[in-house]
C-alpha cells in the first residue's frame, strides 16, 4: 500500500565540479544544509547511520551504503534493507555551459514511514510528507538551495531570529 515519492531538483552552483563533489561526498557535511538530518554518522567509504527529525522532534534513525560512486559525477545512495526509512538518492555534478559554474541534480525517493498508518494516511502523499515539515518538492529544492549558498557564500543566509515587520 505504501506509495514512493520521487523529487528530481537541479541548481547551477558556482563552484567547480571537484569541490562540490568533494564537499558532498563527505556525508558529515549533509547536516549542515539538509535541513531535517540532525546527524550523519560516517562508518567507512561505503556506510553510514543518519539521524532525523521526524514527526513530533522524534529522532528517526537508519543506515545507508552508497551504491555508485564515480569522481567528480555521481554519488548515489540506499537505505539499507529493514531500515526504519527507505530512501535513496543520487545527486549528480556537470559542468554548467559557458563555463558558469555546475549544474548540480539530486534525485530523492523514499516511502512514507508508519506502515499501514502510514499509508493510510498517504493519500494524497504530499499529506504525508507535510509531517515532516514541508512538500518534498519544497524541502529538496529548499536544501539544495541551501548548499548553494553554503558553497559560493561560505555560509547559510537566514531571517531566523530576526524581528518580523508589522
Amino acid at each position: 500500500m505504501n506509495q514512493r515519492v520521487k523529487v528530481e531538483k537541479t541548481l547551477t552552483i558556482n563552484k567547480p565540479v571537484e569541490e562540490l563533489y568533494r564537499f558532498w561526498r563527505n556525508f558529515d557535511n549533509l547536516p549542515r544544509f539538509i535541513k531535517h538530518l540532525k546527524e550523519v554518522r560516517v562508518y567507512d567509504e561505503k556506510r553510514s547511520h543518519w539521524i532525523s527529525k521526524g514527526f513530533l522532534n522524534e529522532s528517526v534513525e537508519w543506515d545507508v551504503v552508497i551504491t555508485e560512486d564515480r569522481e567528480n559525477e555521481l554519488i548515489a545512495w540506499t537505505s539499507v534493507e529493514g531500515a526504519a526509512i527507505e530512501t535513496s538518492g543520487r545527486v549528480h555534478f556537470k559542468p554548467a555551459p559557458g563555463n558558469r559554474g555546475t549544474e548540480v541534480k539530486t534525485i530523492r525517493e523514499f516511502t512514507p514511514p508508519g506502515g499501514a498508518i502510514g499509508a493510510a494516511l498517504a493519500k494524497p502523499i504530499a499529506d504525508i510528507a507535510k509531517l515532516f515539515g514541508e512538500e518534498p518538492e519544497q524541502q529538496i529544492g529548499d536544501d539544495l538551495r541551501r548548499f548553494k549558498m553554503m558553497m559560493e557564500a561560505g555560509e547559510i543566509a537566514t531571517t531566523e531570529g530576526q524581528p518580523r515587520g508589522k
